[in-house]
């Protein structure tokens, strides 16, 4: 039997990618991984979210297959699975800051040399 991810077109595993990405604790979660690997007391510190939320975060993280993770006794670290998981938060980043700055000049090239708007 062929292995499922060999029938699954590519653009339906990066959609299964991106699902798994679409809540903004597991991006902040990516983003303190893609400094350093952590364990998960350091995630919770840095996070501010009770354990049992951010266990269930890094589980769907975990099955996407975006993160590892290694048990030390009692201690849980969590690593980005590859770089490129890195690379891809940044790419998000620079196309989001992009986008920000061609809102923002099109904003400020609506107000230059317009009148100015009465004041109530």
């Amino acid at each position: 039997m062929p292995h499922r991810a060999a029938t699954v077109p590519i653009h339906e595993m990066k959609a299964d990618l991106f699902k798994a990405l679409a809540h903004p604790l597991r991006v902040r979660a990516l983003e303190l991984l893609a400094e350093r690997e952590q364990p998960v007391s350091a995630l919770l510190a840095d996070m501010g979210i009770e354990a049992s939320h951010l266990s269930q975060h890094l589980a769907v993280l975990r099955r996407a297959g975006v993160v590892t993770a290694v048990r030390e006794g009692n201690t849980v670290t969590y690593a980005l699975a590859d770089p490129s998981v890195a690379d891809m938060l940044g790419a998000a980043r620079t196309f989001l800051l992009r986008r920000l700055d061609a809102t923002t000049g099109a904003l400020s090239g609506l107000t230059d040399g317009a009148p100015a708007a009465p004041r109530a």
